[in-house]
């Protein structure tokens, strides 16, 4: 867990790899649970054995709005900003999904600091935040994340 007590200590860091999270295991229970909240119930993710005989993959994949939805939690846990008294996501300027997230897997993200923005009572952040799977080449998904703090 990286601290970070204040603004300017933040600002210090811009351009730089401030963090990265622990791995947390994609199950399958995840993966449906995801299916149920957001009603997108693709055979690719929740059919078992349709996925290993008839996907691509070989195996389920999770959904890349699911991978992009741990952003947040993901963040949290890698670092704190100590003297913040709310967070708030603001935006996304860019997401890409490079390579599939086989139910199973093992994630974690890495946090580059690209601009902080002075705003009124806060300031606004601009992450570039990239999630590998654990052994494998590409990145799963890559995202320039906008959140403020206040």
């Amino acid at each position: 867990m990286r601290e970070i007590h204040s603004l300017q200590e933040l600002k210090d860091l811009i351009g730089q790899h401030v963090a990265s999270s622990d791995w947390i295991e994609i199950s399958q229970e995840r993966v449906n649970m995801f299916a149920e909240a957001t009603g997108d119930h693709q055979w690719i993710h929740i059919d078992v054995e349709r996925a290993r005989k008839e996907s691509p993959f070989g195996a389920p994949i999770a959904h890349g709005f699911l991978t992009l939805s741990l952003l947040p939690a993901l963040m949290q846990k890698a670092m704190h900003l100590t003297y913040v008294k709310m967070g708030v996501n603001y935006g996304l300027n860019k997401v890409r999904f490079p390579s599939p997230v086989l139910v199973g897997s093992r994630l974690r993200a890495h946090m580059k600091l690209l601009s902080v923005e002075d705003i009124k009572d806060g300031a606004q952040m601009t992450w570039e935040v990239t999630i590998e799977r654990e052994g494998a080449e590409k990145p799963v998904c890559v995202a320039e994340s906008v959140s403020r703090c206040y």
